[in-house]
């Protein structure tokens, strides 16, 4: 594989380039990992993209919001990529991988790319190399990036590590001030959607949307917020309402960070992170060895019959690898 060839093209905002790339740096082959490391070293660093951390939980409209929304955008004049992760089975692997198929008017604009992955084993509601496609949508010339996680759930926050704003959406009658007081995803929530706030559901959303506005005011006020943010608001994704007023909240909020400083800070952050995040999965890459396979399923059967403790056969089977590293030094 020619990978400046490649780079080159996918930043002339080739879509077949695209994929492959995204394709590649998803790869867990050794051989292809050092191809997407010069990859993503080869690519332009000088373009930004807005990127959207959409979440919530399964059926809420997170699909439906997205099409709508990014319609709005492409109407607009932007070009938008939508990254959306499908949770894998844990007996197959298999994924459905659907979201183009939900998304049928916004798959069929030429200035929309949309890409279904895989969550595999990760956890957090994203797959492992969703901030690799991100950078790469963006080296392809994208304005806004729309990273849609699986259906999550309070805990499940790890979408906002890649992402500079973060929507979490939710459905009418979803739960009261208690529930919005709870921790976890709900303090790094930027905006709060109540979606399918039409027909029947409006009285419902707008009991919801309310109870949500007065927990956020409890939350402790984060630096990076100006005032009235995090906000909640009622949209209508089916409806088309609503759509405007949370891209102007959204370009508003970007604009006050940018200009005080929050935005670059959180992107340096959020580099130190997925810095952290790879040496931990370099690390853990180890055990996928032959060697270390067999050791562990030698020391998995002491447990089992209670021959040793599984915190002393833990110890035991860290004392080998360290062993093992020094002697291959």
């Amino acid at each position: 594989m020619d990978i400046a060839d490649l780079a080159e093209r996918v930043a002339q905002g080739e879509r077949r380039a695209l994929a492959r790339a995204i394709t590649l740096v998803e790869s867990a082959r050794a051989d292809h990992r050092q191809q997407a490391a010069a990859l993503m070293d080869a690519l332009p660093k000088d373009r930004q993209a807005l990127r959207i951390g959409l979440s919530g939980t399964p059926g809420v409209g997170k699909s439906t919001f997205i099409e709508s929304f990014g319609m709005m955008l492409v109407d607009q004049g932007l070009k938008v990529a939508v990254l959306a992760v499908d949770p894998s089975s844990t007996r197959s692997g298999g994924s459905i991988l659907g979201d183009k198929t939900r998304m049928d008017r916004l798959s069929r604009v030429p200035n929309a790319f949309i890409r279904p992955s895989p969550s595999q084993t990760h956890l957090g509601g994203v797959a492992r190399r969703s901030r690799e496609a991100v950078a790469l949508c963006e080296a392809a010339g994208f304005d806004v990036v729309l990273i849609e996680t699986v259906g999550v759930g309070q805990s499940e926050t790890v979408v906002a590590q890649m992402a500079d704003i973060f929507l979490l959406l939710l459905a009418p009658a979803g739960g009261d001030e208690l529930q919005g007081v709870k921790r976890g995803i709900m303090e790094i929530a930027d905006i709060i959607l109540i979606n399918k706030a039409d027909g029947d559901l409006k009285p419902a959303a707008t009991r919801t949307c309310a109870d949500y506005a007065g927990a956020l005011r409890l939350l402790r006020k984060r630096s990076q917020d100006p005032a009235g943010f995090p906000k909640a608001m009622m949209v209508s994704a089916l409806q088309e309402q609503g759509l405007k007023d949370v891209w102007t909240d959204l370009t508003g909020l970007r604009d006050w960070r940018q200009s005080n400083g929050f935005w670059e800070a959180t992107r340096a952050d959020q580099a130190r992170y997925w810095f952290e995040q790879d040496v931990r999965n370099a690390l853990l890459s180890q055990l996928e060895t032959a060697p270390a396979k067999a050791r562990l399923a030698m020391l998995s059967q002491d447990v089992e019959t209670g021959a040793k403790t599984p915190a002393a056969a833990a110890e035991e089977f860290l004392a080998d690898l360290r062993k093992a590293d020094a002697s291959n030094r």
